[in-house]
């Protein structure tokens, strides 16, 4: 794996850290902004807004640009948007500040993924976004647990202060150590980028994703009150429980990134039942402090564990696009981080309790599990090589076949086949130029 993508799994700690970490804050930030708890919940619902709709925007708007000098602006705008968040004097500021931080998020990830994907070759794709998601499992181990130590003895605002000097940290990573990518020499055509938008795998693949995130995130927005006012848990617990999930979550990670590149569907059907089986028990024993613990390590488990496998099988069917393609991998997990929140506060605003989120957040998963089924019989059908993937006039796609990521479609209508790599380079680093164009070169 190139030094390059642990550079962007480093930046990503710092966007998964401002990302998660209001979990572990809304108490705090609904006293001192004198609104509720659902009102403060809102503000991670205003970050997943500014992803949803910040990932195709930027990924447009800077399509024709480098792409090591536009992550540099994206990194360097994310870190004065937290700088605002921390001087923030009323909430609708802190809401503001919020959704800039999230448009940079957003363009963030969508250019990195596109460059983390070019920089591999095409059977290790899920491996090197495992790594990217590995930021964000770091995150929830490490930054989101310190958030909450943060908030808890210095006030919230130092939280958003540490995010913005460990995005300073980001930057100097990005600025010297990320290759320059030559963009390809016929210059990208939005028209053609757009033309993913019909295949019909590539909707179901948006659907699967929002609701597995939007799930999870359903219950997680809200577990620190299901800690302390359900499980009867002292708040000072709120950050070891946290970074618990997250060590979860890092587990999930890294074995999901191995297994998914050779077992695709395994993963999404397996990894997301799990959360749905955890959910319903979580719903069902919160007033147990032993099993809400457990199940905080389960969940970040089982959900991290499936995170590689929905940003592989978007790149997969829409391998002819590669920016947006990580554009709208990024949309689609925060419109179920946007879905997720709101849903679960529109529990708690119904006098249902906070338990009760995790009962919403299964009956999503439910779903998502059925649009996995039907993008699996489609697949089977003999939908599985996407269109999408041909429509670039250079004659060769990025995707895998009904095997997915185990071999290169080449332009023919002829089936799937394992493409040889060129002396001196790795098999699949043909469809890697392809998405960008060219070799990253340092």
């Amino acid at each position: 794996m190139p030094l390059a993508v642990y550079i962007l799994g480093l930046s990503v700690f710092a966007l998964g850290t401002s990302e998660f970490m209001l979990s572990g804050l809304l108490p705090p930030i609904a006293d001192d902004m004198n609104v509720s708890i659902p009102q403060a919940g809102l503000l991670i619902s205003a970050f997943a807004i500014g992803m949803v709709v910040g990932a195709p925007l930027l990924a447009v708007a800077t399509l024709r640009l480098p792409r090591r000098t536009t992550l540099i602006a994206l990194i360097s705008v994310f870190g004065l948007g937290q700088v605002a968040g921390a001087l923030a004097p009323t909430y609708e500021v802190l809401f503001a500040s919020r959704v800039v931080s999230a448009l940079a998020c957003a363009g963030f990830w969508a250019v990195g993924a596109a460059v983390a994907i070019a920089m591999v070759p095409v059977n290790q794709r899920a491996r090197a976004m495992a790594v990217m998601i590995g930021g964000l499992s770091i995150a929830n181990v490490l930054g989101v647990p310190m958030g909450a130590f943060l908030g808890e003895h210095l006030g919230w605002r130092s939280a958003f202060w540490a995010v913005g000097v460990a995005s300073a940290v980001a930057l100097v990573g990005v600025v010297t150590r990320i290759p320059h990518i030559p963009l390809p020499e016929r210059k990208p055509e939005l028209r053609r980028e757009l033309a993913i938008y019909r295949d019909r795998q590539v909707w179901l693949a948006v659907v699967i994703t929002a609701l597995a995130a939007g799930g999870v995130f359903c219950a997680f927005s809200y577990l620190a009150p299901v800690l302390t006012d359900v499980a009867g848990l002292d708040s000072g617990w709120v950050p070891w429980i946290l970074g618990l999930f997250g060590v979860g979550a890092l587990i999930g990670t890294t074995i999901g990134g191995r297994v998914a590149d050779a077992h695709l569907f395994g993963v999404l059907l397996s990894g997301i039942t799990a959360s749905t089986v955890f959910l319903a028990a979580l719903a069902l024993f919160a007033s147990s402090q032993v099993a809400v613990v457990a199940l905080a390590f389960l969940l970040g488990l089982s959900a991290f564990y499936t995170a590689p496998a929905l940003n592989a099988r978007m790149f997969n069917v829409a391998g002819a696009a590669p920016t947006l393609a990580g554009a709208t991998t990024t949309a689609a997990f925060n419109l179920g981080n946007t879905a997720g929140p709101w849903l679960g506060g529109t529990v708690i605003d119904a006098d249902f309790g906070f338990a009760a989120t995790a009962w919403a957040g299964a009956a999503m998963l439910v779903v998502a599990l059925a649009a996995v089924a039907v993008s699996l019989r489609l697949q089977r059908g003999g939908d599985g090589p996407s269109r999408s993937r041909l429509i670039a006039k250079s004659g060769a796609g990025t995707g895998a076949g009904p095997r997915e990521g185990r071999s290169v479609r080449t332009g023919s209508a002829g089936p799937d086949r394992t493409e040889p790599a060129r002396p001196g380079r790795p098999a699949g680093a043909e469809a890697a130029d392809c998405a960008t164009g060219g070799t990253a070169t340092p």
